[in-house]
């Protein structure tokens, strides 16, 4: 048993103050992946932080069309929003992808975005992981790793990002709302994880006793012909091996423009900018969704046991396009 202190804050002020009184201090929302990394010894805590009763649990429409997501909305209530549903299909169903319905029912939208690889060696506290204790080692890159990075991953960490909703939102754009020691700040959706380099412990650009506030997403009207589709090793309470959201505005048989990112195959919701900017003005066949998947996998770099991804991920890039393209 780890003794720590807990602290229920009454606003977004106390809890920044609460935080800042004892190094290391962790917010608790939903509680889903905090509690079951404090149990298995990953994270130690000397403060928890309870901010679940903050109001930032809101829902709502922005007039330029965009949306504005409350830290504290739960997953359940995001997927099953109309507005979501009718604007934003692909983030509906990421979320519904993932995990379970009680856990959907108790995470929120911040843990969500912050939540921890699944890499089994983070998770042992018995094995070495530069993510967990910088400079032991990363025993992934020649150990288990059929699930683990081929992109953009490092000497240090072949990790990958675990969130579904995540890549979602990758997808559609946006900022997220920070308050901070040093006031607030708004960090783009596409900024705010971080690749391992040579500090794989920092999973995003957050400083110690940021909170954040809210999600804010850019309007997207073309995202109502959008999917999110995820291939995992079981059908249901499994993470992605690899997942593709994308939204395709598609006239006279030409895109004119799209939006794509990956998950499960590196340490951020990969954004496929490459493949996109392939796709602008390119007839919508699949000869021109394979050139853009073999261009955006040209950077990947597998490992022994997961080169597999790059097939994987090249044939669920072609088959969701050409799905949303013969959609009316």
């Amino acid at each position: 048993m780890r003794p720590f202190a807990y602290e229920r804050a009454r606003d977004a002020a106390g809890a920044l103050a609460a935080s800042a009184e004892v190094p290391g201090a962790r917010y608790l929302a939903g509680g889903t992946n905090l509690v079951d990394l404090m149990k298995l010894g990953v994270e130690r805590p000397a403060r928890v932080v309870d901010v679940s009763r903050l109001p930032m649990d809101a829902i709502e429409e922005l007039p330029d069309g965009g949306l504005c997501i409350g830290a504290n909305v739960r997953n359940s209530d995001l997927a099953v929003s109309r507005v979501v549903r009718e604007r934003f299909p692909l983030l509906s169903q990421a979320l519904l992808s993932g995990a379970s319905g009680q856990l959907r029912n108790r995470a929120t939208i911040a843990g969500n975005l912050l939540q921890r690889t699944r890499c089994a060696y983070f998770q042992d506290v018995s094995k070495p992981c530069n993510k967990r204790d910088p400079g032991s080692g990363c025993p992934a890159r020649e150990g288990d790793h059929r699930n683990l990075a081929i992109l953009g991953h490092s000497p240090s960490c072949v990790a990958t990002h675990p969130s579904d909703m995540a890549v979602a939102m990758a997808a559609i754009g946006g900022e997220v709302q920070v308050l901070g020691p040093r006031g607030t700040r708004a960090i783009p959706l596409g900024g705010l994880h971080r690749l391992p380099g040579d500090e794989p412990q920092r999973d995003t650009v957050l400083e110690p006793g940021d909170l954040i506030t809210a999600v804010e997403l850019t309007p997207m009207p073309f995202a109502r012909r959008s999917h999110y589709r995820k291939v995992r090793d079981r059908a249901s309470f499994s993470f992605a091996v690899v997942s593709l959201a994308a939204a395709v505005d598609v006239r006279s048989g030409t895109v004119c423009e799209c939006r794509i990112a990956f998950g499960g195959l590196a340490h951020v919701p990969w954004r496929a900018l490459r493949a996109e900017e392939l796709l602008r003005g390119a007839p919508a066949t699949q000869e021109s969704f394979a050139r853009a998947a073999d261009a955006e996998l040209e950077q990947a770099q597998p490992l022994r046991d997961n080169a597999f991804k790059v097939t994987l991920a090249r044939n669920l890039l072609v088959r969701t396009l050409s799905d949303l393209c013969e959609a009316p």
